[in-house]
């Protein structure tokens, strides 16, 4: 088995002519839902974690992480272009690098939703403890 093979485009567009779901969200929703998760409880909780330890640099890190993920937007859209059909990294990895990347991107994509929504639990966990302890 050759692990750097990969999927030509026509196979990828047939797969997902044959197995595709409709469109349900709109942009709007999508904007929605991502300014959600952000707001949920990443600035809340951990813009307080970092004022007490960086002071002002924090928010030149802001300012910094902001135009890296303007950058990554961007490349993100280029790879939607290159290979039009609802995927995700590991889809245009596949199509692009080979079987073998993809198969580290994937899990690296679950490594990620793993560790995001452990920081979301501690989040909200302290929320909650916040809150029984308000009420005695």
């Amino acid at each position: 088995m050759n692990s750097f093979r990969v999927k030509p485009l026509d196979d990828i567009l047939a797969t997902a002519e044959k197995h595709s779901l409709t469109r349900q969200l709109g942009a709007f929703q999508l904007t929605m839902l991502g300014i959600g998760a952000i707001i949920g409880t990443g600035i809340f909780v951990l813009t307080a974690e970092a004022a007490q330890k960086a002071g002002p640099g924090m928010m030149i890190s802001f300012v910094i992480a902001g135009a890296v993920c303007a950058l990554a937007a961007l490349a993100y859209a280029e790879l939607a272009a290159m290979v039009p059909v609802a995927g995700s990294a590991y889809t245009y990895t596949y199509a692009v690098m080979g079987e073998a990347l993809a198969w580290t991107v994937g899990w690296a994509l679950i490594l990620e939703y793993a560790v995001s929504a452990g920081a979301v639990a501690v989040g909200w966990s302290g929320y909650f403890n916040g809150l029984l302890q308000s009420i005695g």
